[in-house]
């Protein structure tokens, strides 16, 4: 090990004669990655020669979709930005969804892209493709290597990208540009990456500090900024200070403790009516790194709870966010931890010594207990066999302190929102807007490699689980503790509940034919349960977690408990032209 950091040393400062292999890699060193995700080819194997040398992990899935998603939830949890490859044309492909994942989802992530070799481009050769132009929309850049030379350069540029922009980066190399020589220096990351935004405009923390003191009913909402600028414990001290209900974004439930007095929950989707009703009453919002998204704003259980005439203090690192959504007082692009400090140390200077509000605090504790109560009512149901949020709730129940729970898209998944509950940051690691089933589990595995001290749980549907369980291979070969709570309905239910509510009950490709999925999780070498009674449910998942094998539970749970329409926003009741489908309409259903 000495030896291997001498030599590290001694490329360092200067410039030496390397291959474009060795300087990517140096780099990938220089960076701290330790893991790279992919499934192995020729394009790329000169570099994954290296690999272990490198003192890197090579990651290897059986389907190049996985990579992403653990190479997203891996940068959620560490800050460090993941790294996937995959073989030119098919194998980069198959990434699209889930780059495309993480491109909304905000995460710095390079891939690297073998393309076809430069003597071929253009003959339509064995997997060509112009990946560029594919993932030239699903990127923050496409950096394509021009010349051997630039190879470091490149890569550099891509993780300049990635980081500055919180966004996937495309690294393009044409697969015969890993051999040859070049002479270049392997710089450390400051040399070339600036990381902190600082905490935005004097002015504006001004203007912010004095829309805040004069608030009668100010209200915090806390997002993935918070969690990623290691930011929570100053947003706590400005709600005491300010005695300001705090919400979480939509799918960030870890954004702020919810064991705190002044926690009300999330908003969004299947979110908390705590967080909406008070919410509803803010006249000044601090929105913190939070981009405020359209469908994370809509309104839910018919409450149009985002304030109209509230001034919105936005605070976001990246200016394309500020105000996209929603018009603002004031606007800080800023580190969401920095801008904190700097609005903390301001508020206290005006008042060192703040009164309680004891009224607002009262409000929120009744609207905590209100919501709580019809939570555990709504679970108490009975099911046939086990109600969904019964199910959800034994699990809250079942799970050790600093879980790290990933949910998928689905109607369970989704129902999960208003269940989560969090205490401390980068554990919740959610699906969020791209909406692609197939997320959790290989998130859970991604967040399982970058945090091994913690149980990592995925919440899937059975819909889901078809895309995903091909994985636990993965789990079993590489030792991947994580515990997959399948939620089984039988059904694509989010999608069957739009055809119970406008379609008449009428099921096309709704329903599912599934498999005993604990019998073929014990096929493949992992741990299964199947449970069919609400009982069970929290004494098999902490027998799962304590045990530290990967392992897959099959809930079977009811399809008919099913929560509102995913997308009520963006549906109409069905009309019908045409004779031939006119008994489809909806002014026909009931009529014979």
């Amino acid at each position: 090990m000495a030896k291997v950091e001498s030599e590290v040393k001694q490329i360092r400062g200067k410039k030496v004669k390397m291959t474009p292999s060795e300087a990517i890699v140096e780099t990938l060193v220089a960076e701290g990655v330790k893991e790279v995700y992919g499934i192995l080819g020729s394009a790329f194997m000169d570099m994954l020669d290296l690999l272990p040398t490198a003192d890197i992990r090579f990651l290897p899935v059986r389907h190049e979709q996985t990579t992403a998603h653990m190479a997203d939830a891996y940068t959620r949890v560490t800050g460090v930005a993941g790294v996937v490859v995959g073989q030119n044309g098919p194998g980069i492909t198959n990434m699209v969804t889930s780059v495309a994942a993480a491109n909304q989802a905000h995460t710095p992530m390079v891939v690297i892209s073998p393309s076809a070799g430069t003597p071929t481009v253009g003959w339509d050769g064995f997997q060509e493709c112009n990946q560029v132009s594919v993932f030239e929309d699903i990127t923050k850049e496409t950096v394509q290597v021009t010349h051997v030379s630039r190879v470091a350069d490149c890569l550099r540029t891509a993780f300049r990208i990635a980081y500055a922009e919180r966004g996937p980066v495309l690294f393009d190399i044409p697969r015969d540009y890993f051999y040859g020589e070049l002479e270049d220096q392997i710089l450390e990351p400051y040399q070339y990456r600036v990381d902190s935004r600082g905490s935005g405009d004097p002015a504006q923390l001004d203007n912010a500090v004095e829309l805040l003191k004069n608030a009668e009913y100010p209200v915090i909402i806390s997002g993935r900024g918070t969690v990623d600028s290691d930011g929570i414990d100053t947003v706590k001290e400005i709600a005491e200070h300010l005695t300001a209900p705090v919400a979480v974004s939509y799918m960030h439930n870890d954004a702020f403790p919810d064991n705190h007095p002044l926690a009300v929950g999330p908003i969004g989707y299947m979110g908390s009516k705590a967080a909406m009703n008070t919410l509803k009453k803010a006249d000044v919002v601090l929105a913190i790194g939070t981009r405020l998204s359209v469908f994370g704003t809509l309104p839910c259980y018919d409450i149009d709870y985002f304030p109209k005439d509230a001034k919105i203090i936005q605070v976001d690192i990246n200016p394309r966010n500020i105000a996209r959504t929603h018009p603002i007082e004031v606007g800080l692009i800023a580190d969401a931890k920095s801008a904190c400090d700097e609005l903390l140390n301001r508020l206290q200077e005006e008042a060192p010594d703040p009164v309680q509000n004891q009224n607002r605090l009262q409000e929120v504790t009744h609207e905590r207990e209100k919501w709580e109560e019809e939570l555990v009512s709504l679970a108490m149901e009975d099911g046939n066999p086990i109600n969904p949020r019964r199910a959800l709730l034994e699990l809250m129940r079942a799970v050790p302190e600093g879980t790290m729970i990933s949910t998928d898209i689905g109607n369970v998944s989704s129902t999960a929102n208003a269940y989560l509950k969090f205490n401390q940051g980068r554990k919740h690691i959610a699906a969020l807007t791209f909406g692609n089933t197939g997320f959790a589990y290989p998130a859970a595995l991604g967040a399982q490699l970058g945090d091994p001290s913690s149980p990592a749980v995925a919440i899937v549907g059975d819909g889901a689980w078809g895309m995903s369980l091909h994985e636990v291979s993965t789990a079993v070969e590489q030792n991947i503790p994580v515990v997959a709570c399948v939620f089984n309905n039988n059904a694509w239910c989010a999608e069957k509940k739009n055809q119970v509510d406008y379609y008449d009950n009428r099921f096309v490709g709704a329903d599912i034919d599934s498999p005993d999925f604990a019998e073929v999780a014990r096929s493949m070498g992992a741990q299964g349960y199947r449970v069919d009674r609400p009982e069970d449910v929290g004494p098999v998942i902490a027998e799962a977690i304590k045990s530290k094998k990967p392992t897959v539970i099959d809930i079977q749970v009811d399809g008919t408990q099913l929560a509102p329409p995913f997308r009520k926003d963006a549906l109409k009741m069905p009309t019908r032209h045409l004779p031939k489908y006119k008994h489809l309409d909806f002014e026909s259903w009931g009529k014979k």
